[in-house]
């Protein structure tokens, strides 16, 4: 658990450093940072969804994904979750509800997260996760300069998220293979672009009712072992 403490350590840092700078910046040049961001949160996901992978299963992880989040309604329910914490922490300023959401999403669907902590879980090096920290650490930065302080809730979601990940390690070991972690980091690509697209105003995609998809192709070999 250590990488992945060290990763929640660092957004936490980055956070508290953006909230005390953002006085500093006004509003114009806040939003021309984030927009900045975005683009760069775009591109992650572009280059990740250029690996190698099945296309069909790709396409039909998707599909499936979005059926099952929206019978769930994921989407709706982190909102009503972020509402909850704009109004605990009324009055702090901030997009708490976006903050808190976007980052949830950007850093737990990469495939650092899932890597890293399948690293750190059956093999103990953390490396990955450390990486993953600084990158993450840094972008909270920017973040929490213009969102608040819902970008340092978000850690709450990369520790139980990456902590299940490698205290589970030895169980999923067997099942995630090379294979199957390309195919969901192709996956969750496409869904850090729809992240960065929503930041740009470019569309309003329910990025949270299509996570199920991460987890079809995980679904798809363990029956297609079976048959």
């Amino acid at each position: 658990m250590i990488g992945t403490l060290v990763n929640v350590a660092a957004i936490v840092a980055g956070s508290i450093a953006g909230i005390m700078i953002r006085g500093m910046n006004t509003e114009k040049f806040s939003d021309t940072v984030i927009k900045g961001i975005a683009l760069c949160v775009v591109l992650i996901g572009m280059s990740g969804a250029l690996e190698e992978a099945n296309l069909l299963l790709v396409i039909f992880s998707i599909v499936i994904g979005g059926v099952i989040g929206e019978v769930i309604d994921i989407d709706q329910k982190l909102i009503k979750f972020g509402e909850r914490l704009e109004e605990l922490f009324k009055g702090r300023g901030g997009k708490i509800a976006e903050g808190f959401v976007s980052c949830t999403l950007i850093y737990c669907v990469g495939a650092m997260a899932i890597v890293g902590a399948l690293e750190s879980g059956l093999k103990g090096d953390h490396s990955t996760l450390f990486a993953k920290s600084v990158l993450d650490g840094v972008s909270a930065i920017i973040f929490a300069s213009t969102m608040g302080i819902g970008v340092m809730i978000s850690a709450v979601s990369v520790l139980l998220y990456q902590g299940a990940i490698t205290l589970g390690a030895g169980f999923l070991k067997g099942i995630l293979t090379q294979q199957v972690i390309s195919e969901m980091s192709v996956v969750g690509s496409l869904l850090i672009m729809g992240i960065g697209f929503n930041i740009l105003g470019a569309s309003k995609i329910k990025v949270a009712n299509l996570l199920p998809a991460i987890l079809v192709p995980v679904a798809y070999h363990i029956i297609m072992g079976i048959i």
